[in-house]
């Protein structure tokens, strides 16, 4: 019997290749028969952003949170399309910062969101805080490549 997690399979499969706009289809087709599964509405939410349609990704991953508000992923998503969107002239960096700070609760060693802090307080001028992430991140990962570059770099140049 087809039920909803075939479709969701099938369009998390067409996602992991690259085939973003099946992979829509698929989930739009699960989520038409069970909504209120947080992973496909996440999923379909990532398709949308690898398809730069961020308004949409952004409506897929705030319903994922209001299912499961443990999503991780969605709110670093969410965040992340803030911080990097082209097309708004003064994007809410304090919405970022508030989804990273509920991913970074939910998983204090996830680096990537730690990482996106720094550079969101780096946005808004706030070297003492964005130093403040860094260190939190170089505790998890010493290596961390772009956390030390990133340190070095405001240390150097805004930090005297």
């Amino acid at each position: 019997m087809i039920n909803y997690k075939f479709y969701l399979d099938n369009g998390i499969a067409d996602f992991q290749r690259g085939k973003f706009k099946n992979a829509i289809e698929h989930i739009t087709k699960s989520i038409e028969m069970k909504n209120d599964f947080a992973v496909s509405y996440f999923y379909r939410g990532a398709c949308y952003h690898s398809l730069e349609e961020y308004d949409e990704a952004m409506m897929d991953y705030t319903k994922a949170i209001s299912i499961d508000k443990n999503m991780t992923d969605a709110y670093y998503n969410r965040a992340k399309i803030i911080l990097t969107r082209k097309d708004i002239q003064n994007p809410k960096i304090e919405n970022a910062i508030g989804d990273l700070e509920k991913a970074i609760e939910l998983d204090p060693q996830f680096q990537d969101a730690l990482y996106a802090m720094a550079a969101a307080y780096k946005k808004l001028g706030d070297y003492h805080k964005t130093l403040e992430y860094l260190e939190k991140l170089l505790q998890v990962e010493p290596q961390h490549i772009y956390g030390k570059a990133l340190k070095k770099l405001i240390l150097q140049k805004y930090i005297i």
